[in-house]
């Protein structure tokens, strides 16, 4: 493949702040991630309730993504403009992008990752070059992370922290193999696929602090096999989920004490027991130097607020979906003395216009988001046509917000100053 190629398309990107979930997602530009399109999420974007918005990202459209291999094999991913009508998404078949219930090899190729508008042959030849020197060792790094469910990094000091995830992040390498894996799988019979645009929730921070949450009691869709039902229910019940509705599916903290950048997997938050789950928020909230008791009451108050808008959806059933909180491992910068929590949650969320003075919070320092995601298992009596129709709240996922809540409330309450 030619880099002229890439003129009319954008190469994709591992997405670097991808701490959970089996389905790729990819970074399209700073502000805007892409992911696979399952027919039934596209649905669920489409026809989001406005008082469910602000607890999603946004959505921005869909692009045709297809797997191209250039003359020395080096695998890319690349995007480009959908033709042709955007409603018609029935006769796509992405079945192709689902995971398979087996083991995938790992591709010892690597995506070039490349700013478009920038790249030359030189560039790009010497590029690749210093990339096939590193091949053998991520093979061996990518077989040690996959037996690895809690690990620590240290940052260069020297470096900037946020530019670091990409070496580091061993779930979104994870995901980006496999997807390229999938699709050269699939590449002889087609190369053309549909990719939902969404939001990047994290790109507003400097060092992403990620918590993702598998929410609820239930994971498996009502269309699952027996097999796949079976499988989900015994997860359930080997976790939190059955007795807390909540478990933790992937974290990645920087830890301003240490240096380090921790990620824990989904496999190690199946362990965890309702104190371990505890910990573990514990640990999310702890920068190696001191507990960021700021960001307690926004966190509360944000899913104070999700439960009351959840409570209010007639039939929505959000199973196997994620919750994601995010803030910023930045360390804090100096505030007014007089300032207390709620000030600085309401402060944050102006301080990008400027008239919020000298004394404005910078958003990357305080602001905390939560966000539900993944609705690939969602169902709904708007949708039409599924058989099965279920009525009043996601007791479940209601549930799973209530233990939330009250866990980070003693958090709080222990650990008060």
């Amino acid at each position: 493949m030619e880099v002229e190629h890439y003129a009319k398309g954008v190469l994709l990107e591992p997405f670097v702040h991808q701490v959970g979930g089996h389905s790729c997602v990819l970074r399209f530009n700073d502000k805007t991630i892409c992911k696979p399109l399952i027919q039934r999420e596209h649905q669920f974007y489409e026809t989001l309730p406005t008082e469910m918005r602000k607890f999603t990202p946004q959505y921005e459209g869909v692009v045709s993504v297809s797997f191209e291999e250039d003359e020395d094999g080096n695998l890319c991913l690349i995007a480009y403009p959908l033709n042709g009508d955007h409603d018609n998404l029935e006769s796509i078949d992405n079945s192709d992008c689902e995971p398979k219930n087996k083991l995938l090899r790992w591709s010892n190729k690597k995506t070039v990752l490349l700013e478009n508008d920038k790249i030359t042959k030189e560039w790009v030849r010497q590029h690749r070059k210093e990339e096939k020197m590193k091949s053998h060792k991520l093979e061996e790094e990518f077989e040690w992370l996959k037996k690895s469910e809690v690990l620590y990094y240290s940052v260069e000091k020297k470096g900037n922290v946020s530019s670091q995830f990409k070496h580091h992040n061993p779930w979104s390498m994870k995901c980006h193999q496999q997807q390229l894996r999938r699709m050269k799988e699939n590449a002889k019979h087609r190369n053309q696929y549909k990719f939902i645009l969404l939001e990047n929730l994290t790109s507003r921070y400097e060092v992403p602090c990620v918590l993702d949450l598998k929410m609820g009691t239930r994971q498996h869709g009502d269309d699952a096999s027996e097999e796949k039902k079976a499988n989900q229910i015994r997860k359930c019940q080997q976790s939190t989920s059955a007795v807390i509705g909540v478990r933790v599916c992937g974290m990645q903290v920087f830890q301003t004490g240490t240096g380090q950048l921790m990620f824990m997997n989904k496999y190690h938050g199946r362990k965890l027991s309702v104190q371990g789950f505890k910990e573990a928020l514990y640990q999310f909230f702890h920068n190696g130097k001191y507990l960021r008791r700021e960001l307690f009451e926004p966190v509360i108050k944000k899913l104070t607020e999700l439960k009351s808008v959840l409570e209010k959806q007639e039939s929505y059933r959000f199973y196997s979906s994620s919750l994601l909180i995010i803030y910023d491992g930045k360390e804090l910068q100096e505030v007014t003395v007089d300032s207390d929590p709620e000030d600085l949650e309401d402060l944050s969320e102006e301080s990008s216009d400027e008239s919020a003075g000298a004394y404005a919070y910078k958003p990357t320092a305080s602001t905390v988001d939560v966000r539900m995601i993944d609705f690939a298992h969602t169902t709904c009596k708007y949708y039409g046509e599924d058989s099965v129709v279920h009525e009043g709240q996601d007791t479940g996922y209601v549930f799973g917000l209530q233990n939330l809540i009250g866990i980070i409330k003693e958090i709080r309450d222990e650990n008060s100053e």
